[in-house]
């Protein structure tokens, strides 16, 4: 297949750069259509009863979506400013499409008591289209923008998906902004000449497009989160940048051996083309554990970013050789060097591990388990509004709130529904657990009630209140939905589908580790040392971004729990990249035990090729990452930093381990040693 592709790569180079050039116009025209379809509702489950609960809510309830407006930074008490949100009010009020707009200033705990916010919400009719509904948010808010005050902020609801869809667009571009000339930069020093170093970003350029188009092409049939952006094109645009890498070294080092262009792509292409294509289908599989959980988010995102994968593949075996074909002639071969003097460092390395096998696996081993240990503690939550960037509006509007009123003002309740035929007395048990249950009955002899948990919107009070009235319910037709039981169900999901979702992984993982090695001992080898990793990795995560260590370091704060999408998000996507960058090393080393010599020859040599390269990749995929960061979302610096330090931690002694298990990998196709 590989052949084939070069073949055709360099048969026809402007036919496939003219059908990569259209798939760009695609990915950045209609691709980026997706941004306007961006959802904020991670935490949903189809199936689990806070789901179904409030589906059949949305049945039967008259009242529909809701924002909320405050008004602050002078006294609320001012005449000219009363009398401006009382005609405010009063206009919102007519805007066709709103239902309820209580006073504020008669509505009890909607004037703060310090005299200096007021809270507005509007609340919209239910059953209205998305264009009645848009067009009643825009106008509601536009009037409340109005307000002369020095702060006012609208968010909630639909308006707020719309908020973050636009604050990821920003922070996507201004990511793009500070990595690609960084990137550019430091390939010109790898690579010495500007035309070597601008062709990892035309792929990686591509890799972007392949995000975008991906995520918009999954919005037509499923909701696509916020976070979904960021993770897919900072993946989409680090993997392009390594595997092009990977190929250009190569494409230089068969240079030296032939001045025919059109022969030099393609023994790169038989080269470097099968690590590629290897690692692309490992970190691709890596993801398909996430199809395991029925989580719409967590599909979602498995399918978006393996699709974004694959597209970084191809273009590396398509596009790459296309281009290198046009343009190869004038990038310089690299500099012949002695065995000596090519990677001292790493090979240095690779033998100090070698004779010190013992020595090392008690250093690291230990050092790894105890940057774990945090994991052991791990929490997960929804979260509030604190994940967001302070720029945002739904996070200005929280710290108002805030400031302002009591704590626990504005957090969602715990929603009860009762069906008809409930036990009255369970209904009163249900009221009893909360003071000042609020109760409304809807149309068909539905009751509502709206138990207001202490503290925060997921914390420990809220989820045990869940608990709570699905314990003391019995058999009754009683259901409990609200952010909190969503919280609850997600966690249930996670428990029950998690090993699955491990074992569905570790069989593709070995079975293609195998394929590329035809060792069995050395992908387990592999998975033990890159789960080490992996642990390490997210105990660091947890230890700054959940004990608040450092995190503000990363512009970021201590949350007491990480965002429910970042750890299975991190798992499966550092795992898929740990191996990643194994088979860089392995393919490197099988070559040379190909060429004959011993086990510890081949790993020095292996390393010896592979480490600045790989050294190289991992600095530019951190960097990457680290760009992505700078927007400044909690749950994208949870996965960043994991990813990062995940990524680094592939620099760690390999020719400790790999000594002995190589001798499992012969020279042969078939494994075994070539005599």
């Amino acid at each position: 297949m590989l052949s084939t592709l070069a073949r055709a790569a360099t048969r026809r180079p402007l036919t496939v750069i003219g059908l990569w050039a259209a798939f760009l116009l695609l990915g950045f025209g209609l691709g980026t259509g997706v941004f306007a379809d961006l959802s904020d509702d991670v935490p949903d489950v189809p199936g689990t009863e806070s789901d179904t609960a409030d589906d059949y809510l949305s049945g039967v309830d008259p009242s529909g979506e809701s924002v909320t407006a405050v008004v602050a930074g002078e006294a609320v008490s001012d005449a000219a400013l009363r009398a401006q949100v009382e005609r405010t009010v009063a206009r919102v009020r007519e805007i066709a499409g709103v239902a309820d707009v209580p006073d504020p200033y008669t509505t009890p705990g909607l004037t703060a008591r310090d005299g200096q916010a007021l809270i507005i919400p509007v609340t919209f009719e239910g059953g209205l289209s998305d264009e009645d509904e848009e067009k009643a948010t825009d106008t509601a808010v536009g009037t409340i923008k109005r307000i002369d005050a020095p702060d006012v902020h609208v968010s909630g609801g639909e308006l707020l998906g719309r908020q973050l869809g636009e604050r990821a667009q920003e922070d996507v571009k201004n990511a793009e902004l500070i990595s690609l000339p960084v990137v550019l930069a430091l390939l010109l020093v790898v690579f010495g000449g500007l035309r070597a170093a601008a062709l990892p970003l035309v792929v990686a350029v591509s890799g972007i497009a392949g995000a975008f188009l991906g995520l918009f092409a999954f919005s037509r049939f499923t909701d696509i989160s916020v976070y979904a952006i960021q993770v897919t094109t900072m993946l989409g645009l680090g993997l392009a940048v390594d595997y092009a890498l990977l190929t250009l070294v190569r494409f230089r080092e068969e240079r030296r051996h032939t001045d025919d262009v059109v022969e030099a792509v393609h023994r790169t292409v038989e080269a470097a083309g099968r690590t590629v294509l290897f690692s692309g289908l490992t970190v691709a599989v890596s993801l398909t554990g996430l199809l395991v959980f029925p989580s719409v988010f967590l599909r979602s995102m498995g399918l978006a970013v393996a699709a974004v994968v694959v597209v970084d593949m191809l273009a590396a075996v398509t596009l790459l050789p296309a281009l290198l074909t046009r343009f190869g002639g004038r990038i310089r071969p690299s500099k012949a060097r002695s065995e000596d003097e090519e990677g001292r460092v790493f090979a240095r390395l690779a033998r100090f591990a070698q004779r010190r096998r013992v020595a090392v696996l008690v250093t690291v081993v230990p050092v790894l388990l105890l940057l774990a240990l945090p994991v052991t503690g791990m929490r997960i939550s929804i979260g509030d509004a604190r994940q967001l960037p302070a720029g945002t509006e739904a996070r200005q509007l929280f710290d108002t709130v805030d400031a302002h009123f009591p704590k626990g003002t504005g957090v969602s309740p715990v929603v009860v529904v009762l069906k008809p035929g409930t036990d009255p007395t369970t209904a009163d048990r249900v009221r009893a657990l909360v003071p000042n249950a609020e109760s409304r009955v809807l149309p068909g002899g539905n009751t509502v009630v709206e138990l207001q948990p202490p503290g925060t919107v997921d914390g420990k009070a809220a989820t045990d209140l869940v608990e709570r009235v699905r314990e003391l319910r019995g058999d009754q037709p009683v259901e409990v939905t609200g952010v909190a039981a969503r919280l609850v169900d997600f966690r249930a999901m996670l428990a029950d589908r998690a090993p699955w979702a491990a074992l569905t992984v570790l069989a593709a993982v070995l079975v293609l580790l195998f394929a590329f090695t035809g060792s069995v001992l050395i992908p387990l080898r592999t998975i033990a040392t890159t789960l080490l990793s992996l642990g390490a990795a997210l105990g660091v995560v947890v230890w700054v971004f959940q004990d608040g260590h450092g995190a503000g370091l990363l512009g970021g704060e201590g949350l007491g729990a990480l965002s429910l999408t970042a750890p299975p998000l991190i798992v499966s996507i550092a795992f898929g990249l740990a191996m990643d960058y194994e088979l860089f090393i392995l393919a490197r080393m099988r070559e040379a035990r190909q060429r004959g010599g011993d086990d510890h020859a081949a790993v020095v040599t292996g390393l010896r090729r592979s480490g600045r390269v790989v050294t190289c990749a991992a600095l530019l995929l951190a960097i990457v990452f680290g760009a992505f960061m700078t927007g400044g979302f909690s749950p994208i610096l949870q996965i960043g930093l994991g990813l990062t330090l995940a990524v680094l931690s592939t620099r760690r002694s390999y020719g400790c381990c790999w000594s002995r298990c190589h001798r499992c990998s012969a020279g042969t196709p078939g494994g075994r040693r070539s005599r």
